[in-house]
């Protein structure tokens, strides 16, 4: 596609960042091969000539502002998980009106699933330059402070005026409000990326809830077949279970007897006890003899 007139009127124009502070100029660009612009050269001053995406240039009448690659990058992936977890709930709402879809419903789960397992890198590496940049304005914070500092320093020992320590705050304000206000959007932006890992986490709940609900119905339905075909085998079955149950407790009763009754120990006691009477008395016959 070749460029617009807007695209071609960049040439020459201030560069600034969101908030206000100025970054370059506009020296030239460099195109693909059907006209569109790949990357704009800035010159940045001390800095040099720095290439940046077109993308992350929004054209104005009189100036071009600079978006940084961490807050495209974040936007996107918040917009397109954002999107995939909305999906997601919308599913579950559904299956919960309607238990039909559930085998719809668990591959359609697997595909959003499988698209936010694709977010983690990207979302690793944009944890990774929010860090970065965080410790880069906590770096240039310190060093404003110690410029007003030093003015104030230098102010008090009546080495410079007041209008020139008031000068020096002046300008350092701006920059404060910039290093501020773009602290404040990097923890926003943390901040919503940290609500959409928890959203995540619940997502699993409803996924195990969906799971069970399947087995269960599953589960019910096995039931319900294995009692429809067998419907006679417990009343055939306990016919002849309760028959033998009655014998065991008559047996009983007789085995216990023979062991608790003492007469045959009583009658083997008296056989004993008259074996030594028959005895004497053969012994006294004996004796009556030898005397006669």
């Amino acid at each position: 596609m070749p460029m617009s007139s807007d695209e071609i009127d960049i040439i020459g124009k201030k560069v600034k960042d969101m908030y206000g502070t100025q970054v370059g100029k506009v020296v030239g660009t460099i195109s693909d091969i059907d006209g569109s612009i790949q990357t704009v050269g800035i010159d940045c001053g001390a800095e040099g000539l720095k290439q940046i995406a077109f993308e992350q240039l929004v054209v104005q009448a009189d100036v071009v502002i600079f978006i940084p690659k961490w807050r495209l990058d974040s936007q996107r992936l918040l917009r397109e998980k954002g999107l995939t977890l909305r999906r997601l709930k919308a599913l579950f709402d559904l299956v919960s009106e309607n238990d039909d879809m559930k085998e719809s419903a668990e591959m359609l789960h697997e595909k959003y699933k499988s698209k936010l397992a694709t977010f983690d890198e990207t979302e690793k590496q944009i944890r990774a330059q929010l860090d970065a940049r965080t410790a880069e304005l906590d770096e240039q914070m310190k060093s404003v402070k110690m410029l007003i500092f030093d003015a104030k320093m230098q102010f008090k020992s009546n080495e410079i005026s007041e209008s020139m320590f008031e000068s020096v705050k002046t300008q350092t304000t701006d920059l404060i409000e910039h290093i501020t206000h773009e602290r404040a959007e990097i923890s926003n932006v943390q901040r919503r990326l940290e609500d959409l890992s928890m959203e995540v986490q619940t997502t699993e709940a409803p996924r195990e809830k969906l799971q069970e609900e399947a087995e269960s119905y599953l589960g019910t339905q096995s039931e319900i077949e294995v009692q429809a075909k067998l419907p006679e085998v417990p009343e055939q079955a306990t016919a002849p279970i309760e028959q033998p149950a009655t014998p065991p407790e008559q047996s009983s009763a007789p085995i216990s007897e023979p062991m608790v009754t003492p007469p045959p120990v009583s009658a083997s006691t008296d056989g004993i006890s008259s074996n030594p009477e028959q005895k004497s008395d053969d012994s006294d016959w004996l004796s009556r003899m030898e005397a006669q």
